[in-house]
């Protein structure tokens, strides 16, 4: 008898949710103890790729969670490729996710074009969720207790309080990251007393039109990482004074950001942002954000930035004549030693 096989059941299971579980699996030939104990595993990662059709992947999901055999699912990654796309009966999908919550599940993460059981926004174990290019309904009630962190990718939401409703049931929600998808054209609102971290993408180059933009309510924020760059509006409330940002927007002026008149177009939008953000501690912003704010300080003062300690702003040496509203009086060239400006602010 070798040492490992020796060891009890779960600490066997422990090493086996290091491995895929293709190799998790083989292990099932090793001997008759060993025969059934893939299906105890506590963390899964079970992928539609990794089967050779749909029948044998829900054949396998099936056994797993079984309830005469699973006991506890800590963590569970589901993914339904292509193979799942033309099911006509998703029942076993919305029967395992149950399942597994049944089993005090605490980490999620599940991609597939699948609309989850409300079910699952009411689980009272789950840390961490994870879903990308899901529908998600609105629901009666949606109660997540001990969620702290969530990842939206690609999400359709049936309406725009979908998503307010949801992040609004985590009363202890520290980290979320979103990622809005091209169809997402609503006003989107974060409201939470718990988060700390904030992410936001909608980094769509190619825009057909402007979006409505983002209200963010969140007092205990010390960072937030927008890139942004449909959006006209971009609203943050209650900002905390130690605060890191790290902006990439466009107000919707990506065509017209260096031109006076498009700048004016969003003039009370990009006063109400500053005047949001006016309190955080350190700033990261791209030359684009920063050419649009230069172009604003030609019509209205910029708010005095009482906080902030550190700024950064990437450039090209081209770009530097935004730094200051008085025009450099030398050209710039692509390559020096020294830079040398005609004024340079006190507070630096």
């Amino acid at each position: 008898m070798n040492s490992i096989s020796q060891l009890p059941d779960d600490i066997i299971c422990k090493i086996l949710s290091l491995l895929s579980l293709k190799e998790a699996v083989q292990t099932s030939v090793l001997s008759t103890r060993w025969r059934h104990l893939s299906l105890w595993l506590p963390s899964l990662d079970l992928n539609t790729r990794d089967f050779s059709d749909f029948n044998t992947f829900k054949s396998f999901g099936d056994r797993f969670f079984d309830s005469a055999r699973v006991s506890c699912v800590h963590e569970l990654k589901l993914s339904l490729g292509r193979v799942a796309r033309n099911v006509d009966d998703e029942s076993c999908f919305t029967s395992w996710i149950n399942a597994a919550i049944k089993r005090k599940i605490q980490y999620l993460h599940f991609t597939g074009e699948f609309n989850l059981p409300w079910l699952l926004f009411s689980c009272e174990t789950l840390v961490s969720l994870s879903l990308f290019d899901v529908t998600l309904d609105d629901a009666v009630s949606v109660v997540l207790p001990c969620l702290k962190t969530m990842h939206l990718d690609e999400i359709v939401y049936r309406s725009e309080a979908t998503l307010e409703t949801l992040i609004s049931s985590c009363p202890v929600l520290e980290n979320l990251e979103i990622v809005l998808s091209d169809a997402d054209s609503g006003l989107f609102r974060v409201q939470s007393r718990s988060l700390k971290s904030f992410t936001i993408f909608r980094d769509k180059f190619i825009v057909l039109a402007a979006s409505p933009g983002v209200v963010i309510d969140a007092p205990l924020l010390c960072y937030l990482s927008i890139s942004d760059v449909v959006s006209e509006s971009f609203t943050v409330n209650n900002l905390e004074s130690s605060c890191n940002l790290d902006i990439l927007l466009y107000f919707g002026l990506y065509a017209y950001a260096l031109e006076i008149r498009g700048v004016s177009s969003r003039k009370s939008e990009i006063r109400k942002f500053l005047l949001g953000i006016s309190r955080a501690g350190t700033m990261k912003i791209c030359v684009h954000t920063c050419k649009i704010i230069c172009r604003y300080s030609e019509l209205e003062p910029l708010p005095q930035f009482c906080f902030m300690s550190r700024l950064c702003v990437p450039l090209w040496s081209a770009n530097l004549r935004w730094l200051e509203q008085e025009r450099l009086h030398e050209l710039l060239y692509e390559e020096m030693d020294e830079i040398s400006f005609s004024s340079v602010p006190e507070c630096l």
